[in-house]
């Protein structure tokens, strides 16, 4: 995933109302829209997901348009920019993640297997390749939603960026500290909390290995979904990374 924090809202806080929301998001979920307005918007929403989760949120808005067959100036209409687009995919698909290990939690009464379920069903519905950038920072940082001032040095979180014939290559970057207004972004505080509680289970079981973190996870979730041309393809190597992944995630015995 793409992830460059020059198109993070950092500007959005210019375009937050005075309580602190981001006021052009708010007001684009909650007037009422005609129909093909409202068709416009839920095409926007969809393009957005498709593009970002394929390109990364470093995407222009213009690719976002041409996905959704709409003028560039109809995606502006419903949000006045970028950044505003980016926070509301972001928010959405974070609070995905949280249900998603929510549902794990209270359906699966093995911690494995819960952990197991979450990782399957974050992957296969993409919403991990859509965190948004400080949701990675944060839980690198530490397990909790609170980021300490020092982060360790050593830690490090892979990121997309295009490579040859635009297909994306891993590159790895030092993570920062999270301010603490950032931190709750997008439901960051809440989804990482409730993962949290999948791999205490885990690990407390002796199911999960000791030096696995939230950090970890996230970072399955935010790269096991790899991008083919071909959907049964897609599924299918999707599906052996992830068991690879899940297999170097469990205890050995000693």
């Amino acid at each position: 995933m793409h992830i460059q924090d020059s198109h993070w809202p950092v500007a959005v806080a210019t375009e937050a109302a005075g309580d602190g929301r981001v006021g052009a998001a708010a007001t684009s979920r909650s007037a009422p829209l005609r129909v093909d307005a409202q068709r416009n918007l839920e095409h926007v929403l969809r393009a957005a997901r498709e593009v970002f989760g394929e390109l990364g949120y470093g995407a222009p808005m213009e690719d976002v348009a041409r996905r959704a067959r709409v003028g560039v100036g109809t995606v502006y209409r419903r949000f006045p920019s970028k950044d505003v687009l980016v926070r509301r995919i972001a928010e959405e698909e974070t609070s995905r993640l949280t249900e998603q290990a929510r549902t794990a939690l209270g359906q699966e009464e093995e911690p494995w297997s819960a952990l197991s379920r979450f990782l399957r069903t974050s992957v296969a519905s993409g919403a991990g390749r859509l965190l948004p950038p400080h949701v990675l920072r944060v839980g690198v940082a530490d397990d909790s939603t609170v980021v300490e001032d020092t982060v360790r040095e050593e830690t490090r979180v892979p990121q997309q960026r295009l490579g040859i014939a635009g297909q994306p290559e891993l590159r790895v970057v030092a993570p920062r500290p999270v301010p603490a207004a950032e931190q709750d972004d997008a439901g960051a505080g809440e989804l990482l909390e409730v993962v949290g509680q999948l791999v205490d289970r885990a690990r407390g079981a002796g199911e999960l290995r000791g030096d696995v973190t939230v950090a970890d996870v996230l970072l399955v979730i935010a790269t096991a979904a790899p991008s083919l041309p071909d959907a049964a393809q897609q599924a299918a190597a999707s599906a052996r990374l992830l068991d690879i992944l899940l297999e170097g995630l469990r205890s050995r015995p000693v």
